[in-house]
């Protein structure tokens, strides 16, 4: 395919919608095509940059609007499970109405969510005004995908892939860290919001620049929705997220495990659902003969679990570093710099790697992050937590970066690889979901475990204030009062460092599921 510019016949100016049209050699691709690609991915940046820039601000969302701890993960799973719901739908309205207008449309709402994350003034604005945010990245990413597929012949395909590849990689790896240095530049009371605020400016030259450079064309198809299967996904999912987030801080009450019941039910009955709409003309949500497949059933559960070790790395190391060992919020972004820097160096590497090594590239990459995990996992369970610094976790988390390098960019396409040509496209939005849910799913169970080591106080008893008293009784007031705050930080610190080795662990062993599910892929595909 190439891209033609359509010329105006009165003046003969360049228009900025230019027309999609076939190109028999499969080769030729026009500098145009590739600005719009910039353009394309800077979008899918910043959405995917929100599923991680957000966790070094969650200490001082915390303080800032008084927030519980089950507010936290939701503004994380929030976020990413109305981003995966909408991935599917969303693909489908630009297949109608063309997936320009859709990318312009869904990065619009983004941004004017994020201005309203940043103006947030409670916990419960915050946290609907990012399932908003999640909304608007749910509606443009999947126009990403299609429009390369548009844009781009089949050699060339493959290239641009990577990159989006690449860039899905890179952009939640360095969240953490653009979200320190953000807070640290505005402050920490109110520096949160800074990290949403800067999407405005962006989002903006994003939707200028779609409608100059991104092409029109490929619209036109009848849509066909399945309302009912997608509020069956969503009635399922949210049973199921809601007792994770909330049940341990309502101390798990009988709501929360006839939700989780609920939900499974609701799930099964959108599985039967999806079975009966594909016997009617009206297309499935979830096309049920992809999962004729086994081996895209074993690749979907694969981006499942992967996600959900991989989002919830960020999430645990920042509330430790912050919450537990009160460092601040640029600290904390650094101390996950070298798994950034792993991701960097191993993402371009990957498609060389894919070429030589096949799947292997999926073991390597998912066998180094289970490495690192454990390792880190090792390092905060037997180290004393207020004796631990950045350069104890700096190998684990360079070797875990590397890693997540190597898989992300290329884990969709061996994916996509076990169902035919046709169904590509379905087994695509498939599977990002499934890496949203994945991401939303993993934080609901890590918070609810590292939370479940957090007690509500950490004051002394009576006995041992007493106790205390006594010890520095000579040293007089002040010395009773450091003493109980010193006891007050070690209490703080090894429950919050109790409670990230337990989530740690459960991380490790994400990764090492996604380990084991990647050699349900086939050993070799074609990369084009």
């Amino acid at each position: 395919m190439s891209v033609r510019t359509a010329r105006h016949r009165a003046s003969g100016s360049t228009v900025s919608s230019f027309a999609l049209s076939p190109d028999p050699s499969g080769t030729t691709v026009t500098r145009r095509a590739w600005l719009a690609l910039v353009v394309l991915l800077a979008g899918m940046f910043m959405a995917l940059l929100d599923t991680s820039i957000v966790n070094v601000a969650l200490q001082t969302i915390r303080t800032s609007l008084n927030a519980d701890e089950a507010t936290l993960s939701w503004v994380i799973s929030g976020y990413a499970l109305a981003f995966g719901l909408l991935l599917i739908p969303a693909g489908r309205f630009g297949d109608r109405f063309g997936h320009k207008w859709i990318f312009i449309v869904g990065v619009g709402v983004f941004t004017l969510a994020s201005v309203w994350c940043g103006l947030a003034q409670s916990s419960t604005g915050l946290v609907v005004a990012r399932v908003v945010q999640g909304i608007g990245g749910g509606i443009y990413v999947p126009a990403v995908a299609s429009l390369i597929q548009l844009m781009f012949p089949p050699l060339v395909r493959g290239k641009a892939f990577g990159v989006m590849g690449a860039v899905i990689g890179i952009s939640t790896a360095l969240g953490p860290l653009i979200g320190g240095l953000l807070i640290e530049a505005f402050g920490e009371q109110e520096g949160w919001r800074s990290i949403f605020f800067v999407n405005a400016p962006i989002g903006v030259l994003t939707v200028i620049a779609a409608v100059l450079f991104v092409p029109g064309g490929a619209e036109g198809k009848r849509l066909s929705t399945d309302a009912v299967g997608l509020l069956l996904a969503i009635a399922g999912l949210v049973a199921l997220l809601v007792p994770l987030i909330e049940g341990e801080d309502q101390h798990w009450p009988l709501w929360t495990w006839l939700s989780l019941a609920g939900g499974v039910v609701l799930l099964v009955l959108f599985a039967f659902w999806e079975r009966h709409v594909a016997t009617t003309k009206t297309e499935p949500l979830v096309p049920p003969h992809l999962f004729s497949h086994p081996q895209f059933t074993g690749g979907v559960l694969l981006a499942f679990v992967y996600f959900a070790a991989f989002t919830s790395i960020f999430f645990t190391i920042s509330l430790l570093w912050q919450a537990g060992l009160q460092h601040t919020a640029l600290e904390s972004g650094l101390v996950s710099l070298p798994f950034s820097i792993g991701s960097i160096i191993g993402a371009p590497l990957s498609d060389r790697f894919a070429r030589r090594l096949g799947r292997n590239v999926l073991s390597l990459g998912t066998g180094l992050v289970a490495l690192g995990l454990i390792a880190l996992w090792l390092i905060i369970w037997l180290e004393p937590t207020q004796d631990l610094v950045n350069w104890d976790l700096l190998p684990p988390l360079f070797v875990a970066g590397f890693g997540s390098g190597l898989f992300v960019a290329p884990n969709a396409r061996f994916i996509v690889a076990t169902v035919d040509n046709a169904e590509a496209g379905a087994a695509a939005g498939v599977i990002q979901t499934m890496q949203r849910i994945g991401s939303a799913i993993g934080i609901a169970v890590i918070g609810s475990i590292l939370f479940a080591q957090v007690p509500g106080s950490f004051a002394p008893g009576k006995a041992k204030a007493a106790e205390i008293a006594r010890q520095h009784a000579a040293g007089g007031a002040d010395a009773i009062k450091h003493a109980i705050q010193q006891y007050v930080d070690h209490e703080l610190a090894t429950a919050f460092g109790n409670g990230a080795a337990l989530a740690m662990l459960t991380s490790a062993a994400f990764a090492v599921a996604a380990f084991l599910l990647v050699f349900a892929l086939p050993k070799k595909v074609s990369l084009q």
